[in-house]
């Protein structure tokens, strides 16, 4: 199988890391519109500053998209157009309509659509969700990433949001853990959010919260903020809390908040009822490149399989839609209902 990836940045070389070690793929081309250092095992592939030439060229049947948000949707429907399966990383696309624009398309052309939800390949994620929905809802959800970044770290991020906020940018996976809880149809959403630095535009803000209502009754929260001067002291809580108790992380693997790793790791869970609790512990978890490595494993199996990925394409348009509504509600200072939309 051909591959091309599109952007070289942390995700982009992950994923073309993850191929360059995979078995049954081959790497086509590399594209990057400026010139980036990659690491030893990816310097012998060619290289394009172009996607359409690069797409024109190398003829391949995947194309992994890691570029800015903004080229997502655009990048996705061209590679499909010209024959190719996507994974595409996280947000699917700018707008809403932009996200089902992609979807509609990999249903029109037959092309399997893989979006870049990590936390779904991660298996200490995907026991937290079995254990929420074991304890049965309706939910209270308490999730939120904040990154006290500087240096490169606040470099990049200040670059991501040119074109996206922190909300919409990491909120979208832990939106997802939610839907993926309580299986629920979102109704409203508001959002509060703060510009906290001169650095980036008037029009962006650095911090953000969203609240979401299902309608099964279930409540959340997630927040995110980036930068300098954001606190360590309470970067990391994730927290589901149903009538017949709670599963929480436990603090263990907390490390500084803007190491990628720490992103994911869990350590190990608390599950609380109240007749007592139970620890599970999770010991050996993958890391970052090894979570990318079962990303691109899955897409290239369901490319194999011709596995029906109509439910995946949904659930990330759904929770793009709840992020975006939240932006919306902070730029607007009014709570939006999605009816339905969602």
């Amino acid at each position: 199988m051909k591959v091309l990836i599109a952007g070289l940045g942390n995700m982009g070389r992950s994923h073309a890391l993850a191929h360059h070690a995979l078995a049954h793929t081959e790497i086509v081309g590399l594209v990057n519109r400026s010139d980036v250092s990659l690491p030893d095992a990816l310097k012998s592939y060619p290289i394009y500053s172009d996607f359409d030439s690069a797409l024109t060229k190398t003829q391949p049947d995947l194309v992994v998209i890691a570029t800015y948000t903004d080229t997502h949707a655009d990048y996705a429907i061209r590679a499909m157009e010209a024959g190719a399966h996507v994974f595409v990383e996280k947000p699917l696309a700018m707008t809403a309509e932009e996200a089902q624009r992609v979807v509609d398309t990999a249903h029109r052309l037959n092309r399997k659509l893989g979006v870049g939800y990590i936390l779904r390949h991660h298996p200490s994620w995907v026991r937290l969700i079995a254990e929420a929905r074991g304890l049965g809802g309706p939910y209270v959800f308490r999730l939120n990433l904040n990154q006290q970044s500087d240096g490169a770290t606040w470099d990049t991020h200040k670059a991501l949001m040119e074109t996206t906020s922190p909300l919409v940018d990491c909120g979208v996976h832990y939106v997802d853990v939610m839907c993926q809880i309580t299986d629920a149809r979102p109704v409203r959403v508001q959002g509060i959010g703060l510009r906290l630095s001169d650095e980036i535009a008037e029009d962006m803000y650095n911090y953000g919260q969203l609240q979401v209502v299902f309608d099964d009754g279930s409540v959340g929260w997630y927040e995110a903020g980036w930068g300098p001067m954001m606190s360590e002291t309470a970067f990391f809580v994730k927290d589901v809390v149903s009538p017949n108790g709670a599963v929480s992380i436990t603090d263990g693997n907390k490390g500084a908040s803007d190491d990628i790793d720490g992103h994911t790791k869990v350590g190990g869970l608390l599950v609380h009822r109240p007749e007592g609790d139970t620890l599970i512990d999770l010991p050996d978890e993958p890391g970052h490149q090894a979570l990318c490595d079962a990303e691109q494993a899955w897409i290239v199996h369901a490319i194999q399989d011709d596995t029906d990925l109509t439910r995946h394409m949904n659930d990330a348009v759904q929770s793009l839609r709840i992020c975006l509504a939240a932006d919306e509600s902070i730029r607007t200072s009014k709570p939006i209902y999605l009816g339905d939309s969602a």
